[in-house]
């Protein structure tokens, strides 16, 4: 049963995640429970590697847990965002980018992953941080968040398209494991 705790982690994000669909956003609960769901995308990961019980299907669980999150999230977030036209387009071809970095894993690799790249994790964090700075000028947040994804988005595609094997694990493009 310990071994399977950061795999509860990352289960327990998706069914919070889902949870936020539940209450009003931005309200004391919401944020009680995005924490929860913030801490244990960072626990599920550091969990697996101290305790050595990482697997495939756990990294899968985890990549699913945060497109959960991160779906939800703009659902719930996107009438607080007021975004112009320039960032939403901005968002679609980040998005565009992860599909063709999916698919390029699943052609190659006949699989489903995601790498746990630094920048991937840092516009993770960056994307993590966007409810709680709201009174922030949205724009340039937006524009530093995107930014950041963009690079996160075009590195994980060469990385998937330069490599003759996957390594969900690689740790940037400069980078071999």
């Amino acid at each position: 049963m310990i071994r399977q705790i950061p795999n509860i982690l990352s289960f327990a994000r998706i069914v919070l995640s889902i949870a936020l669909l539940t209450v009003q956003p931005l309200g004391n609960v919401f944020y009680l429970i995005y924490v929860i769901c913030g801490a244990s995308d960072i626990l599920d990961g550091y969990m697996a590697r101290r305790m050595g019980t990482g697997s495939k299907a756990g990294a899968r669980l985890d990549t699913v847990a945060d497109i959960i999150m991160a779906g939800i999230l703009f659902v719930r977030l996107y009438p607080f965002l007021k975004l112009p036209t320039a960032i939403i387009g901005w968002i679609l071809s980040i998005g565009a980018i992860r599909i063709a970095s999916i698919i390029a894993v699943a052609l190659k690799h006949k699989t489903f992953a995601m790498l746990h790249t630094y920048s991937n994790k840092f516009a993770g964090m960056l994307l993590f941080l966007i409810p709680f700075f709201l009174d922030f000028p949205t724009n340039i947040w937006m524009y530093a968040v995107c930014g950041a994804a963009s690079l996160s988005a075009i590195e994980e595609l060469l990385i998937q398209l330069g490599s003759a094997k996957l390594e969900p694990d690689r740790k940037s493009i400069f980078h071999r494991l």
